[in-house]
């Protein structure tokens, strides 16, 4: 199985690398793409311009040998929706399970996402949970209709059939991108908040 966690970067940060780590290591992928969004369409323009989001996020997972970044969405036109970028990993990886790797708040958000019809009819969904992080409303329901344990998925053959949804227990750490680029507006060190390259990056000058 192949992981697929997508976000702004705005910037990368240790909370995104330890769900990737340990969501993939539960389900024992085989690798995680991390695919940063051109067009993010939930949200306005990112603080950082793509290029450096995408050269920040390669630098940061360079001795990661699970890990890849896939600069897709950077090279499609338009807003970076993960129903098409979900169809183009399909395309690509013939046969190969997809699972969209994704924290609690974003799950909760889900039903809203475009065509989300046509994600889970492409991909596994492993949400990342933390103590006190529950499922609410239509995603509630999701759950709850489509739930699989970890060992489940992880041993499941490669036909079995899209659209299950994992809950999968990580290590709690609080923080966001928000919570970053308002350090970095404030003058404030980011050190041992997000990799190494991107601390020189907001270092520099």
């Amino acid at each position: 199985m192949i992981g697929v966690f997508g976000g702004t970067f705005d910037p990368i940060h240790i909370g995104h690398l330890r769900l990737a780590t340990e969501v993939a290591e539960t389900l024992s992928l085989s690798r995680v793409h991390l695919v940063p969004a051109a067009i993010p369409p939930h949200r306005g323009e990112p603080l950082l311009d793509p290029a450096t989001r995408l050269d920040l996020v390669a630098r940061s997972i360079a001795d990661e040998p699970g890990f890849v970044l896939d600069d897709r969405e950077h090279r499609r036109a338009g807003p970076s929706y993960t129903a098409d970028t979900l169809d183009d990993f399909a395309a690509q990886f013939v046969g190969e399970p997809l699972v969209l790797m994704m924290g609690m708040d974003a799950f909760n958000g889900l039903p809203d996402w475009h065509e989300v019809e046509r994600i889970l009819q492409t991909a596994h969904i492993a949400v990342a949970t933390r103590p006190g992080s529950e499922a609410a409303g239509t995603a509630a329901q999701w759950l709850a209709e489509r739930r699989v344990e970890p060992a489940e998925l992880a041993h499941a053959p490669a036909d079995t059939p899209v659209g299950r949804i994992v809950p999968v227990p990580i290590t709690r750490l609080d923080i966001s991108a928000t919570t970053l680029r308002a350090l970095v507006e404030q003058g404030r060190s980011l050190r041992y908040l997000v990799p190494e390259p991107v601390t020189r990056h907001f270092s520099r000058g």
